[in-house]
């Protein structure tokens, strides 16, 4: 494997999880949001990735189909999931008769299980980088 590539895939782990974290901080931001642009509760949003395939300028040359894939981010939906609904009659956004206000569907607990996940993807994309950096670095001495 070519090492660019190599530093090529990480980076794109490295994009799409940090676009992850983005998503996830304003999820956290937003969990008590009754009123938005759109009208009604703040929706949480997802991220969804896909593959994204990555070749070098010599393997496009040569017509070598090799597999390598990164990573990038497809779009951000917003969840379906129903809004919480607390009972707090006194809040503004309160339905006048029953006394209960749509909250966001934002749950803390997933909310930071997914920031975990992505923290470690994201770290170990960082440690790829760190490694290939020293297999280049390693090589270089070897060449001198």
């Amino acid at each position: 494997m070519d090492l660019l590539q190599a530093f090529k895939i990480s980076s794109s782990g490295l994009a799409a999880q940090r676009t992850k974290l983005n998503v996830i901080s304003e999820n956290l931001a937003n969990s008590e949001t009754t009123r938005t642009r759109e009208g009604g509760p703040y929706r949480r949003r997802m991220v969804v990735f896909k593959e994204k395939p990555i070749r070098s300028f010599k393997s496009a040359m040569d017509n070598v189909k090799k597999n390598y894939s990164g990573v990038e981010v497809s779009e951000i939906v917003r969840s379906q999931e129903d809004f919480r609904m607390v009972y707090k009659p006194a809040h503004p956004d309160a339905d006048p008769v029953t006394g209960y206000v749509a909250m966001p569907n934002v749950d803390h607990l997933t909310e930071m299980t997914d920031m975990m996940v992505a923290r470690r993807a994201y770290e170990a994309n960082v440690t790829a980088i760190e490694n290939t950096r020293s297999l280049v670095n390693k090589a270089l001495e070897i060449g001198k």
